[in-house]
């Protein structure tokens, strides 16, 4: 097996090669490379400082295209014919579109070897690697202020709903995210029923074999809609990130979120475990977390996207990358012992992540889905905000979008323990 250092020296001697072509003066164009990401704001400039290193020991120039419509942009530059050397991946289903398309190049087997499951088994189609996982996330996470809210909220359903009933406008919710409006009601729908109903109905949905009908996912929505309660009011036109800073806030303006840490937008000022502290969703009962990871995967020849790619999945790099102010991200990689986090609330999420957690993790539903059904899902939600129709016709509707076609990702590569 390859190790992070016969894999970085590879690195080096590519990046040799093409530094000394560029210093002859004959250089072929892969002394430059383009990569399109959806990050803005602190996510991305923590991305850009790595970007930054990864030029100056290079000589390589990196130009990052920035865009919010990440699947429209993309799809329309691979439909041109001239899509970008690297991309961050819509989604895993985007991904499998994609190499199934032989749109995607394939990498080197073992860029990913040192990555934990299911992270590294979905970059993986058809016995080939076509994206590496540079950013990891947990989703199952309820975050409280401190300061507002002295004892941490419970991670239960029936005393959630209570906590809801006695103050129904206490999350801090907004839905509101351009193309891809309506996520952050797909995202506690899909915890809620992994938390619930158990990895095997979580699968079967995301595989058509249990229908959207179906009891147990119409009681993950109706439960959903009891938590939120009056919070779902004008969160269709509220940003998410603009509703999470609304706990931190002077005054604070709601005292809950759900999500990842990454998607609440605090501060890099906000003092962990101060300003801002957690509560994992999931019951030490079930021990199940709803994760996700940004994909990169190759779409052009060009060499130094072979070098970029291969840097930015070294521990070296990722380490960088963990700490930056307001990165706020976390590293698949498994190699036994977690990287050094500053931040000591994400060193606490980072340890779920890790081999023996005791944690299943279970790959973001959304994520997960055919592009259009993912999408159909944000629909279903910000209709089921506005009570446009009833809850059944929402869920009849998702199951003939989803009718006659198969999942996009395996069943086996959804869930696995922490490993």
């Amino acid at each position: 097996m390859a190790t992070l250092m016969a894999r970085l020296t590879r690195c080096a001697m590519a990046l040799g090669l093409l530094l000394t072509a560029v210093a002859c003066g004959s250089g072929p164009p892969s002394g430059r490379l383009t990569v399109m990401v959806p990050w803005s704001g602190s996510e991305f400039q923590a991305f850009h400082s790595v970007i930054r290193s990864f030029e100056k020991d290079t000589g390589i120039q990196v130009d990052v295209l920035v865009t919010r419509a990440q699947t429209q942009q993309l799809d329309a530059a691979v439909a041109a014919g001239a899509p970008p050397d690297l991309a961050v991946l819509p989604s895993v289903g985007a991904l499998n579109r994609y190499a199934l398309g032989r749109r995607l190049r394939p990498l080197d087997a073992a860029i990913t070897e040192d990555y934990a499951q299911p992270f590294r088994g979905l970059g993986i189609v058809g016995g080939k690697v076509y994206a590496v996982p540079v950013k990891a996330d947990v989703k199952s996470l309820i975050w409280y202020n401190p300061k507002v809210t002295v004892k941490p909220p419970p991670n239960k359903l029936p005393p959630l709903q209570a906590l809801s009933r006695e103050r129904p406008k206490t999350w801090c919710l907004g839905l509101a995210s351009g193309p891809t409006s309506g996520w952050p009601g797909a995202d506690w729908i899909a915890d809620i029923l992994l938390s619930q109903s158990g990895t095997d109905t979580y699968k079967g949905w995301l595989l058509g074999d249990v229908y959207w009908d179906s009891d147990e996912v119409a009681a993950a929505w109706t439960a959903w809609r009891s938590i939120a309660a009056k919070s779902v009011e004008e969160a269709a036109e509220k940003k998410f990130g603009e509703a999470a800073k609304g706990m931190t806030a002077k005054p604070p303006t709601c005292a809950l979120a759900h999500g990842t840490l990454s998607a609440m937008g605090f501060p890099p000022s906000a003092v962990a475990g101060e300003a801002y502290n957690y509560v994992t969703w999931a019951p030490e009962s079930t021990r199940r977390l709803e994760v996700s990871a940004d994909f990169v995967g190759r779409f052009t020849e060009n060499a130094s996207g072979t070098a970029l790619i291969t840097y930015l999945s070294s521990a070296e790099a990722q380490q960088a990358w963990v700490n930056q102010p307001g990165s706020y991200g976390f590293s698949a990689l498994g190699q036994g012992k977690p990287l050094t986090y500053d931040n000591h609330v994400q060193r606490g999420i980072a340890k779920m992540l890790q081999p023996d957690s005791g944690y299943t993790l279970c790959f973001s539903a959304a994520d997960a889905m055919a592009p259009d059904l993912s999408a159909a899902f944000y629909r279903a939600v910000l209709d089921y905000t506005a009570d446009a129709a009833p809850l059944k016709t929402l869920l009849k509707g998702l199951d003939k979008v989803q009718a006659g076609r198969d999942s996009p990702v395996p069943s086996d590569k959804l869930c696995a323990p922490a490993t």
